[in-house]
């Protein structure tokens, strides 16, 4: 099994679009019992409350629900357990280097860093769900190319 932690600041914006959007596309390609995929902050600031309305709005234009899903923080302990710790920007890796003490096993790989590079832009920040949801879907389907998964 592939166990995949999405992260980023809040755990209310980026990372759950990740979470649901990968588990959408495994899902449809029947592959979904291949994977552990969740969603984690590097922030305390959201932890409990629920996914931002606009990743719910985004979601749920492609058919993708999130019903359930509560912001909770990486732990040191989740480096252990993911194959794959994936953050959606610069800020976040730093981040995370901060909780986990070091990457000495290689797992931290942005998200975009399977397609296009770059950061991930913070929608909670600029608004534009619209780029984030491109930019994430992007970088799903070059994690699972990565992976060995066709679309």
């Amino acid at each position: 099994m592939i166990k995949i932690m999405f992260v980023c600041h809040g755990n209310i914006c980026r990372s759950p679009m990740a979470e649901f959007v990968l588990k959408d596309m495994v899902q449809k390609i029947g592959k979904e019992a291949d994977f552990d995929i969740k969603s984690s902050a590097t922030s305390r600031e959201e932890i409990g409350n629920p996914v931002h309305h606009g990743t719910k709005k985004k979601l749920k234009e492609y058919g993708i629900s999130c019903e359930g899903k509560v912001a909770v923080q990486l732990t040191k302990k989740d480096y252990e357990t993911y194959d794959y710790i994936i953050p959606m920007d610069t800020m976040n890796v730093r981040n995370i280097n901060r909780i986990i003490g070091s990457d000495y096993l290689g797992k931290i790989k942005k998200l975009l860093d399977f397609s296009s590079g770059g950061d991930i832009a913070d929608p909670w920040y600029t608004g534009n769900f619209d780029d984030t949801y491109r930019d994430v879907v992007a970088g799903c389907k070059g994690l699972l190319k990565h992976l060995g998964y066709d679309q």
